[in-house]
C-alpha cells in the first residue's frame, strides 16, 4: 500500500468514526425526543379526561341550578322546566313520528 492509499484509509476510517458517533448521538436524541412525546400524550390525555369530568359537572350543576327552587325563582324555575319539557315532548313527537 502506497503511502496515498494509506492516508486515504485513515481519513476514511475518521469520517466513519464521525458518522458512526453522529449516528449514536441521533439516536440518544431521538430516544429523548420520543419519551418527551410520550410524557406530552400522557400529560394531554390527562388533560383532556380533565377537562372532560369538569365539562360533566358543569352541566350537572347547570341542570341543578334550572331545577334548583329558590322562593324569588319559583316563576323562573317552573317556566325552566315547563321548557324543559315542552323540548322533551317535540323530541318524542319527532321520535314517534
Amino acid at each position: 500500500m502506497t503511502d496515498e492509499e494509506k492516508n486515504q484509509l485513515s481519513v476514511f476510517e475518521a469520517r466513519v468514526r464521525q458518522l458512526m458517533f453522529l449516528h449514536d448521538e441521533l439516536k440518544a436524541q431521538n430516544k429523548a425526543l420520543t419519551e418527551a412525546l410520550d410524557k406530552k400524550e400522557q400529560s394531554l390525555q390527562q388533560l383532556q379526561h380533565d377537562y372532560n369530568e369538569l365539562e360533566s359537572h358543569y352541566t350537572n350543576l347547570k341542570q341543578a341550578r334550572i331545577i334548583s327552587i329558590h322562593d324569588s325563582d319559583v316563576d323562573d324555575t317552573r317556566k325552566r322546566i315547563s321548557k324543559l319539557v315542552r323540548e322533551i315532548d317535540k323530541c318524542l313527537a319527532l321520535l314517534n313520528g
